[in-house]
């Protein structure tokens, strides 16, 4: 019996509630991507149209649950064709992202050299992938430095749980010399 909207998004939850019970950052994102793989491996529909809309300026962020204990949060994620974001951490929380609908290229990096607390570092490339309806990822800290961007002519829609809520992170821009400054950013939910 196929699970269809509401009822699939509760399942979702029922299913990160107990991934996230009693485990070790590691243990914990494989549980999520399993489960974030089973619900949303047959590219069934999970979201309502609002949750599902672009924006135009930047890729849309919203949340779609919140966990009552702080233990994850669940948002969703709209990518127009050109829009990403810049290379940025996680502030030192563990994510796991799935594809819901159409594909992204997630670009990941290593911190090579520099200092972060005093705002230079260098980066590493360490992999390009693309990855389609179904697939998943994960990002447990150290290993925390990624782009994410849609090239393609179509919306992607990605979800992304999260070990607590991002309310901010650093991002990174290029500098002479190949370098990096890392910025404070603020992260906010769209309406």
């Amino acid at each position: 019996m196929r699970i269809q909207g509401a009822s699939r998004t509760e399942d979702l939850i029922r299913r990160l509630d107990d991934a996230v019970t009693s485990r070790e950052d590691s243990s914990c994102c494989r549980a999520v991507k399993q489960a974030l793989v089973e619900v949303l491996g047959d590219g069934a529909d999970l979201l309502d149209a609002a949750m599902l809309r672009p924006a135009r300026d930047k890729y849309a962020r919203r949340l779609l649950h919140r966990d009552p204990s702080g233990r994850y949060t669940v948002l969703v994620m709209v990518w127009n064709p050109g829009q990403g974001t810049e290379l940025h951490d996680h502030a030192g929380m563990w994510c796991v992202e799935c594809v819901h609908r159409g594909r992204i290229e997630v670009t990941s990096y290593s911190i090579r050299g520099g200092d972060a607390d005093e705002g230079i570092v260098q980066f590493a490339h360490e992999t390009s992938i693309v990855a389609g309806v179904g697939e998943a990822g994960a990002l447990i800290p150290p290993f925390e430095y990624h782009r994410i961007h849609n090239p393609f002519d179509v919306p992607a829609v990605t979800l992304h749980v999260y070990g607590g809520e991002m309310t901010h992170c650093h991002v990174f821009t290029p500098v002479e010399g190949g370098a990096y400054r890392r910025q404070w950013r603020e992260l906010t939910y769209t309406d």
